[in-house]
C-alpha cells in the first residue's frame, strides 16, 4: 500500500530562508600536504557511504575561469577537506573516487567530476547525486540549498560560497561551509530512503504492439537501442516485401517506357 508523500515539490526563497541552519558538528581536517592523503583515505575507504562536494575560486572577469580548488569528503564524524590547488589528486584519491563499494553522494555530480577531470582522467564509481534521486520522492528543486530545505527542514548557508578558495589559509567559517555542504548530501539522502516516495499516478491503457515491430526476445521495453535495432530490422523487411510484390507485377519503369516509344515510333514509321 502506498503511502503519501510529505515532501513539498518546491519551496521559496523567503520560506527557505526562515528555516534553522544545518550545520556539521564532527572534525574538520584540512589535506594540503602529500604525505596526508593516504591515511585519510585509508579512513574514508572504510565508510560505506560519505558526502561528496567540490569548491572553486570563483572569477568575477568573463573568460576567466579556476580549476577547482577543494575537494571535501565527509564521514559521519569527520570531514577531509583535500586542497586540490596544493596537492595532486593523487592515487589513493583516485582509488576512492572510483570505488563502488563506497557510495559518494552529491548534489550536481557530473559537475563536480567534470571539474576533477580537469586535473586528472580517472573512471567514477559508486556515486548518487542527489538531483537525479529527489524527484521520485516529487521533489522538483535541484539545488542542495533547496534540498535539504524540503527534505531536511533545515536551511544550508550559501554565505561562503563566492569565497576565495585559493587563499594561503582556509577561514574557519570556509572550512565548516565545505564540510556541510559534503555532509548533509549524506543526510538528504538517509532521510529519503527513510521516506515512502511520491505515489506513481495510473498511465494510459498499455497500447498494442504487432510483431513485427516488437522489441527483440530478452531486451527490456524501455530499451532504446533494443528499440531502435528493432524497427531497423522492421524496415527491411518492409523493403524485402516491397521488392518481392514488385518482382511479380508487370514492368513498369524506365525499361517499359522505352518499349513504348519504340513501338510509336514503328507505327509512325
Amino acid at each position: 500500500m502506498q503511502t503519501k508523500n510529505r515532501f513539498v515539490p518546491k519551496i521559496g526563497n523567503e520560506e527557505t530562508a526562515a528555516l534553522p541552519a544545518v550545520e556539521f558538528g564532527g572534525a574538520i581536517c584540512v589535506v594540503d600536504r602529500e604525505e596526508q592523503v593516504a591515511a585519510a583515505c585509508e579512513e574514508l575507504m572504510r565508510q560505506p557511504m560519505i558526502g561528496f562536494d567540490t569548491e572553486t575560486r570563483p572569477s568575477f572577469r568573463p573568460g576567466v575561469m579556476y580549476r577547482v580548488a577543494l575537494l571535501q569528503l565527509s564521514a559521519p564524524e569527520r570531514c577531509y577537506l583535500f586542497r586540490l590547488n596544493r596537492i595532486a589528486l593523487s592515487k589513493p584519491l583516485l582509488q576512492l573516487l572510483e570505488s563502488p563499494e563506497v557510495l559518494k553522494i552529491g548534489a550536481d555530480v557530473a559537475g563536480d567530476l567534470r571539474s576533477l577531470r580537469q586535473l586528472r582522467r580517472f573512471r567514477d564509481g559508486g556515486f548518487v547525486d542527489l538531483q537525479t534521486l529527489a524527484p521520485a520522492w516529487g521533489i522538483e528543486e535541484k539545488s542542495l540549498r533547496k534540498l535539504s530545505a524540503i527534505v531536511l527542514g533545515k536551511r544550508v548557508s550559501k554565505a561562503q560560497r563566492l569565497s576565495n578558495w585559493e587563499a594561503a589559509t582556509l577561514t574557519s567559517k570556509q572550512q565548516l561551509y565545505a564540510a556541510t555542504d559534503a555532509w548533509v548530501c549524506t543526510e538528504i539522502y538517509r532521510r529519503l530512503l527513510d521516506t515512502p516516495k511520491a505515489a506513481v499516478p495510473a498511465g494510459p491503457a498499455p497500447v498494442a504492439v504487432s510483431a513485427e515491430n516488437a522489441a527483440p526476445a530478452g531486451a527490456e521495453p524501455s530499451d532504446p537501442a533494443a528499440s531502435a535495432r528493432s524497427g531497423r530490422r522492421a524496415s527491411r523487411r518492409r523493403r524485402s516485401g516491397v521488392a518481392r510484390r514488385r518482382s511479380r507485377t508487370p514492368e513498369t519503369g524506365p525499361t517499359a517506357a522505352a518499349a513504348d516509344s519504340d513501338e510509336r515510333k514503328r507505327q509512325e514509321r
